[in-house]
């Protein structure tokens, strides 16, 4: 017999919604995300603490479908972030924001995010790098 997996154990959670991580320092930036990326159909979880994030990024199932994190953080930065959840998920999608570094951050690493978005950005562009990251 088939053994059916339980809703939101696999990409979307139980709601269906792409689940979306985003962490940054700045609480202005979390609120700009989610004001952005949830009228289009994510849901998104937002982490001021890059502890945190990478503590339920271990617990969660199902996994994000996109993790956005800044690179300049108090307690960790986005590349150690980076590090520390593809550890547990090597597939997952990251996408690298920073007003402090460019991409000549990651140009030597052998982990990279897959996108990066200078900031300040518009609203625009990070809509247009999501949808590029997670395409329907």
């Amino acid at each position: 017999m088939k053994q059916l997996k339980a809703k939101g154990t696999q990409d979307q959670p139980a709601n269906g919604k792409p689940l979306i991580y985003v962490i940054d320092d700045e609480p202005m930036l979390l609120e700009l995300a989610s004001v952005v990326l949830q009228p289009l159909g994510y849901e998104v979880k937002t982490f001021r603490n890059p502890d945190a994030a990478v503590e339920a990024f271990a617990e969660g199932k199902p996994y994000p479908a996109l993790l956005i994190t800044d690179y300049a953080m108090h307690l960790m930065n986005g590349m150690d972030l980076l590090k520390a959840c593809r550890r547990v998920q090597p597939a997952q999608k990251i996408l690298l924001v920073s007003g402090t570094v460019g991409e000549e951050v990651f140009k030597n690493s052998p982990l990279k995010p897959d996108g990066f978005l200078p900031k300040p950005y518009y609203a625009k562009q990070l809509v247009d790098m999501v949808r590029d990251l997670l395409p329907n």
